[in-house]
């Protein structure tokens, strides 16, 4: 039998309500790998897709870790002169706070407008499933299977990927391959395509800084105890210049500049007003010297997630508190080594802390950027498999977002690996509301059904 697209819409559509169904129960599961309240959760939904993989044809097991296991499937019956390709996914998601902005139940599917609505729908639950719904359909359809296959589906992503890393090292052998495909990242606009060539690192850390051992009246103290949420606002203020420059010591020593070959090669560019006019935006802050566009994918950044100090419930209370705390990361490009980044952001902030106060810092994690070639065989077989599927030209990319575990199975598989998905920035992952296209599951359906054939042939 012919797999044209012809062929996979047909058994898409003939195969849609059941499809649907499945997808809806992988959604149900809270699956918040970060948090331990959802760690049996977790641990069913990997269960469940382990037996759907089984049930498809594949062979499956669940790595165990120090934390959630991976779901790992494969089929080599097309034996070791064929290529193998791996595919990777993560069954995690974000916690679903603040609940009380969701507009239907995060974990009970919803689709308003041929969308879905749900935690994991787009990140990475739909993104994995579309991959799931194109291997059953493969299975089902191909005559003759010609390349050897590979799954690695973890539950960590959304928390640093510990224990992911731990059976990576263990089951390296296990793990190589010619080819993989991390399905986990965006279009390039709705309807245009990209391979995505690179994704930045990620450091993250909580900053502490105590001043006393108890929260304190601001009328009796206020004016002798040095206040230690202006400490914070302090010490962070210093980690910028007044253009805009990130100020701690060597930031930018790995930092190479912009090639002629990445200005010719990648798309890089965004549209300010398109920006500012799709979120809402009312002030931007690129890097000095760069556009937004290569502000947001190919340059380092460094940022203040969240600041939490004193009262801030309803009403009013005059309180002097005894410590205030940031969450803080920066995003990675390649050659910064995120253990150095961390060291020097600590002496930086140590350099301009008020004497007297105690500062806590931890490195939470720390993974290195990736970037990879347009010229690999299987980033021509994804940009033509694309460009079939949407009949426009496929774009090339980086973006800024992390995986962070993508350059450690780049290093044991080695393999060529490739970034794709067909995700939108307005998908609103990690942020209440999330949700996914079903014209989006389906294009995504085709396109790995396309990048089968290619490599079945």
């Amino acid at each position: 039998m012919s797999l044209d697209i012809q062929t996979w819409e047909k058994w898409y559509e003939e195969h849609r309500e059941e499809i649907l169904e499945d997808f809806f129960q992988f959604l149900r599961f809270e699956s918040i790998g970060t948090d331990p309240n959802y760690r049996t959760q977790t641990r069913e939904c990997a269960q469940w897709l382990s037996e759907y993989l089984s049930n498809i044809g594949l062979e499956t097991t669940l790595w165990e870790t120090s934390n959630q296991p991976v779901v790992f499937a494969q089929d080599l019956r097309a034996g070791k002169d064929r290529p193998t390709l791996m595919i990777y996914h993560h069954y995690d998601v974000q916690p679903v706070d603040p609940l009380d902005l969701w507009e239907t139940p995060p974990f009970e599917p919803s689709i308003r407008k041929g969308k879905v609505f749900a935690r994991g729908a787009q990140d990475n639950k739909g993104q994995c499933f579309y991959t799931v719904t194109a291997l059953k359909a493969f299975y089902q359809l191909a005559e003759t299977r010609n390349f050897n296959l590979k799954i690695f589906i973890e539950g960590e992503e959304e928390s640093g990927s510990t224990g992911t890393k731990e059976a990576i090292e263990k089951h390296a052998d296990d793990l190589k391959c010619d080819a993989m495909l991390c399905i986990d990242s965006s279009m390039f606009a709705e309807g245009v395509g990209a391979i995505t060539l690179g994704i930045r690192g990620i450091l993250t850390t909580e900053l502490t800084l105590r001043t006393a051992d108890s929260d304190m009246h601001s009328g009796g103290l206020g004016g002798i105890a040095y206040n230690p949420i202006r400490a914070l606002c302090t010490i962070l203020s210093k980690c910028w210049d007044e253009e805009g420059k990130i100020t701690i010591p060597h930031f930018y020593d790995a930092v190479d500049p912009l090639t002629d070959r990445d200005k010719q090669e990648l798309d890089l560019e965004l549209d300010e007003e398109e920006m500012k006019r799709k979120f809402g935006l009312r002030a931007l802050s690129p890097e000095p010297g760069y556009t937004i566009g290569q502000s947001v994918s190919v340059r380092p950044t460094f940022e203040i997630n969240g600041i939490d100090g004193g009262y801030t419930g309803e009403g009013f209370k005059t309180v002097l508190p005894a410590m205030a705390k940031a969450k803080l990361s920066c995003r990675l490009v390649p050659s910064q080594n995120p253990e150095e980044i961390f060291q020097n952001l600590k002496a930086h902030l140590l350099s301009h802390l008020p004497k007297g106060i105690e500062l806590e810092l931890e490195l939470d994690q720390g993974s290195p950027a990736f970037r990879s070639s347009g010229d690999s065989m299987i980033a021509k077989l994804t940009t033509k498999a694309y460009e079939e599927v949407l009949g426009v030209p496929c774009k090339k990319m980086v973006i800024g977002g992390s995986i962070p575990i993508v350059a450690d199975l780049s290093n044991v598989t080695g393999a060529d690996v490739l970034v794709m998905g067909f995700g939108l920035d307005t998908d609103q992952i990690h942020a209440p509301n999330e949700h996914f296209g079903l014209d989006r599951f389906k294009q995504g359906f085709l396109t790995i059904g396309q990048i089968f054939k290619g490599l079945n042939e």
